[in-house]
């Protein structure tokens, strides 16, 4: 015998519990709902919509609605019933949906509702509203915290974009910067070359070509006058020999303006003493040098290089600027990091001097630094002198 499905026999269900839909309807939902008449009065309300204003739904039957809790706006200013939209709903015929008001609650706190009236019609007449109502606190905390990550994040890019535009001009401007220096430095050295070797080479030349005149003429002359002679092309030989030292040693200063050949032959440490005595020297100051690392420890090529490059250019500032009379250089090793400081007792300056936009020496030296993984530190103050720091992180195989 087949068995019969469970639903095709539905359970009886009683009849009072479906009585009153309305009812059930209102009591089911969490929105508030009530009706009013022409007058504004309460006819019916919910136990949600109640319980949002701070009432039981017996004690609004009969009271005036908008009186009672949409009299005032947000700000507290009066709230006249004819500009109510609730009102406008049955008054005009006119339904609304309006979610940037608020209503007031029994112990006079306001809170934001989304609300719609829709009139009620019956044989052609509007005989009131039914009003539905919901707090959006949540919503409009929600949105309010949207709004103020939304503003925080945009003003984070507008921040990151000032930063990232300043940070592009500074590289155009310290690229064009190093052009100029870099187009200055091949002036100089052109000038360098037709000054002082060209006129070497010349002055070579003309002895040169003297030379093969008087040794054409050497077999006419009588023997006493190509002795005497003789002795005049050997002085002309010596003379010439100097001029090719002359040559010889400023191919030799061109060449270590260039890349000191130190640098290759005895190391980097070497190459930045000897640069320190040449800067003393020539600048006539006293120099106290302080070396706390194994010149055992060798750097890759482009590192000692860029550290070179740089202590020559903390060398020229003080040249420039510092008016020093004594200069401190310190190099030391801590664990896997060197670090490298000249030290003046010049004129100094504020901080700002060297954040300016025109300071390409100090940019220019932090860019070769960061490349590395590096950074250069600066403490000055006008009268008491600057202190430069490089801090570069060792390469692998020269930490301990």
């Amino acid at each position: 015998m087949p068995v019969e499905a469970p639903f095709l026999h539905p359970r009886p269900v009683a009849a009072d519990a479906w009585r009153d839909p309305l009812a059930l309807l209102l009591a089911s939902t969490g929105e508030g709902i009530y009706g009013v008449d022409l007058d504004g009065a309460c006819v019916f309300i919910n136990e949600a919509g109640a319980r949002m204003i701070g009432y039981e739904p017996q004690e609004l039957l009969g009271l005036n609605m908008h009186g009672l809790t949409h009299h005032s706006r947000a700000d507290g200013g009066h709230y006249p019933e004819a500009e109510c939209p609730i009102f406008n709903a049955f008054r005009q015929g006119l339904p609304c949906r309006i979610d940037s008001e608020v209503f007031w609650r029994r112990d006079g706190t306001a809170f934001p509702v989304e609300y719609s009236s829709h009139p009620i019609v019956e044989d052609g007449r509007v005989r009131g509203a039914v009003i539905t109502f919901v707090d959006i606190t949540e919503r409009k905390r929600a949105a309010d915290a949207l709004r103020r990550a939304k503003d925080e994040l945009e003003g984070r890019v507008r921040e990151r974009t000032q930063a990232l535009e300043t940070a592009l001009r500074q590289v155009r401007e310290l690229a064009a910067w190093s052009e100029t220096v870099r187009e200055d430095e091949r002036t100089r050295i052109a000038r360098e070359v037709h000054d002082e070797l060209g006129s070497l080479l010349v002055a070579l030349k003309m002895d040169v070509n003297w030379m093969d005149k008087r040794l054409s003429e050497q077999q006419q002359r009588s023997p006493d006058a190509a002795e005497d002679m003789r002795s005049r092309m050997r002085c002309k030989c010596q003379n010439m020999s100097r001029l090719i030292e002359n040559a010889v040693d400023n191919v030799g200063r061109i060449i270590t303006d260039l890349r000191p050949s130190i640098l290759d032959h005895q190391g980097l440490w070497a190459a930045l003493e000897w640069q320190a005595q040449e800067f003393v020297a020539s600048a006539e100051l006293a120099l106290d040098w302080r070396m706390a690392v194994d010149e055992s420890l060798e750097l890759p090529e482009p590192l000692a290089m860029a550290v070179f490059r740089i202590f020559q250019e903390m060398l020229s500032n003080v040249g420039r600027h510092a008016r020093a009379r004594h200069l401190g250089v310190a190099i030391a090793r801590s664990g896997a990091e060197l670090s490298l400081a000249v030290q003046d007792d010049g004129v100094g300056a504020p901080a700002q001097a060297f954040e300016a936009a025109d300071a390409y020496g100090v940019m220019g030296m932090r860019e070769r630094a960061r490349h590395f993984g590096g950074r250069i530190d600066i403490h000055s103050a006008p009268g008491r002198g600057t202190r430069m720091c490089l801090t570069l992180a060792l390469p692998p195989e020269n930490s301990p």
